[in-house]
């Protein structure tokens, strides 16, 4: 605890040094030690302090992005002692309570008394069969879960434990604990050689996971951890976006029970700090979660697990620009753990990795469910097929006739669509002007659901922009011509829900998108669609997060065109990994499964090769494709994003930083190619003008070397101007 700018702040010691560094600057007194226990084990500070260096990131922002809040016990004990003036002098810090709660613990007593009955012998049951359960979850259960708690640790059936709680509410209901299914050989083969590297036999430790959707991925990883606990060593499992997961997570919860923490951004402080407590005390040994897991500090880390490596969530567009795929790999590299990174297409750096030997390549080419096959796909070209009867041409006859044979027989649906709301365009009949965000150079989206009060028009909706929030009544006339005469046009997700429950007013039609799956409502969609609620599923690229539905035989893509005209390098590789792994939600058990593709561009290699299901030859072709333009993973890239509110200012300040990188010695040398400056493909965002430049390097150092001679300018800029370094970017948006 030190004072700043008078203000008590908390700092984490991060090092020490034998002398000051400034003389003319001289250090501050520490006023009190908060914790005098390490927040973070050594190996995870370490690993801390590498992220930072890596992304040119201050330390304090990966710090306190990855630590937990402050715990209000640590700040009332220094209250105490009168070392704290007031939780109120603190800066930044939050109180966070001690989050205790009684746990059930089964003991290892065998003999039940024949007199055990009613809720005692059922509650027994439960915590057998799941393991150690808190009471307040059983009450939920069981009306009398204490009393009968009580009454078996009287007979010394179960124990009652005082500890830190450890899981939120999200994903909390008990579950039995399941049989292992037996295993494929092509899965047999894949656990043996991880186990294998986990024992510490042979040279292989990083793993690529390669198998197509339905062939049971998460049993191999289910194994692994397995075994790498039978070692005493924990495991860290990331998945892309845990909300969407529940089977997933429910599945690690019935083979792990209470050894497994689930880290997600619904934790509340409270529960986040307890269980970093508990994981830094080794009580739980297995974390699963999405980017921010990554930071769990595991107990003798012995494997991480990255399902869906390609998936591009794992990378922060925010804050700290870290790659969690990327930094599990350094993490498991320091900690001398088995890595393995997992996906039906996986990406083309993990899969050049595998060509190159730093990855070893692990191949599960078939369904597990032995009556499973792939589904059969169908490319319907959108100019030569007719709109069905709804009259939308979004939704050609094709289409219209597979969703109706699919609800005769009584089996599921998942259309995917690209974009969510209503219409994706409002247009001036008369000029053509697309009426666009007042703040950013995109256009605005009608929400029809969006009504804020009764006199909203037309229909009660709202326009809206999806990148800085601006919502607004639909203008009654066009902002550029002033004529009356505004429609609306295109197909989102809600009116593509709306039309299919008039095309079909029987079918139980329902919606996944970030409109309608705001606070863990998406849980509860996925289960009704689970339990056989939902007829037709209509959803954004929420649908296509690993769902394993057996009832779906039927996967529409409305527009599969939308995705491959956005300006970046990596649009046709990521159209082609949404197809693949929308399509692989069909027919993932006894029922055949069918995929119908929409296009107006049915001869795009991403699309044909999706159809055939062949990933291989895609990644083969989009390699080749790659090493010819010198772009990523043949070369290295770094972006400067450089923003103003004024444009000449942004624009001044980026051709200074394109001269200062053309001046670096690695510039001149050849080493490092400047590409710009130029205007961000969005090039207005929340009334900031964007631009970039674009530094590309085949090795890494002269990259490095570049960032460096250039990182002190980016202090230097106009105090008016905001420039930061996204090392490796995903979007180049």
């Amino acid at each position: 605890l030190c004072d700043f700018q008078k203000r008590q702040v908390i700092g984490v010691v991060v090092g020490l040094g034998e002398r000051e560094t400034d003389p003319e600057r001289p250090l501050k007194p520490v006023r009190a030690v908060v914790d005098g226990r390490p927040v973070v084990p050594k190996e995870l500070l370490d690993f801390l302090l590498e992220v930072a260096r890596y992304y040119y990131a201050p330390v304090g922002e990966v710090l306190r992005m990855a630590l937990p809040a402050l715990e209000r016990g640590d700040v009332e004990r220094l209250e105490e002692q009168g070392e704290l003036e007031g939780l109120g002098a603190l800066n930044r810090t939050k109180r966070v309570g001690e989050a205790r709660e009684v746990v059930v613990v089964p003991t290892d007593q065998v003999e039940v008394p024949g007199t055990l009955r009613g809720q005692a012998r059922e509650l027994l049951a439960l915590v057998r069969g799941t393991g150690a359960q808190p009471v307040t979850r059983l009450e939920e259960r069981f009306k009398n879960a204490r009393s009968a708690s009580k009454k078996l640790e009287t007979l010394g059936l179960v124990r009652l434990e005082r500890r830190a709680r450890a899981i939120a509410p999200l994903f909390s209901e008990p579950t039995e604990r399941d049989v292992p299914p037996a295993l494929t050989p092509a899965q047999a083969e894949a656990t043996e050689k991880v186990a294998a590297s986990i024992r510490g036999e042979g040279e292989d430790r990083s793993f690529l996971l390669f198998g197509v959707t339905g062939s049971g991925k998460t049993e191999v990883y289910l194994r692994a951890i397995e075994a790498c606990l039978a070692r005493e060593r924990g495991a860290l499992v990331m998945v892309p976006e845990i909300a969407l997961t529940p089977q997933l997570v429910g599945r690690f919860r019935a083979r792990f029970g209470d050894d497994l923490a689930v880290v997600h951004s619904a934790l509340s402080d409270k529960a986040r700090h307890a269980m970093h407590k508990r994981l830094l005390a080794g009580e739980v040994r297995v974390a699963i979660g999405a980017r921010s897991a990554l930071f769990a500090p595991v107990p003798s880390l012995g494997l991480v697990i990255v399902d869906e490596e390609h998936d591009g969530s794992f990378k922060q567009e925010e804050g700290v620009r870290y790659h969690a795929r990327d930094m599990a790999i350094l993490r498991a590299h320091r900690a001398g753990a088995t890595l393995v990174v997992g996906s039906a297409t996986p990406s083309l750096e993990s899969f050049e990795l595998c060509k190159k030997g730093k990855m070893t390549l692990l191949r599960l080419p078939d369904r597990a469910s032995r009556a499973a096959t792939l589904p059969k796909v169908e490319i319907i070209d959108l100019k030569r097929f007719k709109a069905g009867p709804t009259g939308d041409p979004l939704l050609s006859l094709p289409l219209h006739r597979a969703l109706e044979a699919t609800l005769a027989k009584r089996e599921q649906a998942i259309l995917f669509l690209y974009r969510r709301g209503h219409s994706p365009a409002v247009v001036c009949m008369s000029c053509g002007v697309v009426q666009t965000c007042k703040a950013c150079s995109v256009s605005l989206t009608y929400h029809r659901g969006r009504a804020l009060r009764d006199d909203d028009k037309p229909g009660g909706g709202r326009v809206c922009c999806h990148y800085c929030g601006y919502d607004d009544y639909v203008p009654d006339r066009c902002e550029e011509c002033r004529a009356p005469e505004l429609a609306l046009e295109g197909l989102g997700t809600e009116k593509l829900e709306l039309t299919l429950a008039e095309a079909f007013p029987e079918a139980r039609i329902g919606r996944l998108d970030r409109d309608v799956a705001q606070g863990g409502k998406s849980e509860k969609i996925l289960a009704k669609m689970r339990s056989g609620e939902i007829d037709i599923l209509v959803g954004t690229q929420m649908v296509t997060k690993g769902h394993d539905y057996p009832n779906v035989t039927l996967v529409g893509v409305v527009n599969a065109d939308a995705a491959l005209s956005m300006p970046d390098f990596r649009a046709g590789e990521r159209a082609f990994q949404l197809l693949v792994q929308v399509a692989g939600r069909a027919g993932r058990h006894e029922l055949p499964g069918r995929v119908l593709i929409q296009t107006r561009n049915p001869e795009h290699p991403a699309i044909v090769i999706a159809a055939r299901h062949d990933v291989e030859a895609f990644l083969a072709s989009e390699l080749k494709d790659r090493r010819e333009v010198h772009y990523p993973p043949f070369s290295r890239l770094a972006l400067l994003r450089i923003d103003a509110i004024d444009r000449e200012v942004g624009q001044k300040a980026a051709g200074d930083l394109a001269r200062a990188c053309h001046a670096s010695a690695p510039a001149r040398a050849g080493k490092v190619d400047v590409l710009g400056p130029a205007p961000a493909p969005l090039a207005r965002l929340r009334a900031r003008y964007r631009f970039r430049v674009l530094l590309r390097a085949t090795e890494r150092t002269a990259l490095r070397a570049c960032l460096a001679a250039i990182e002190p300018r980016l202090r230097e800029v106009d105090r008016r101007v905001r420039a930061l370094i996204d090392v490796d970017p995903v979007s180049m948006m």
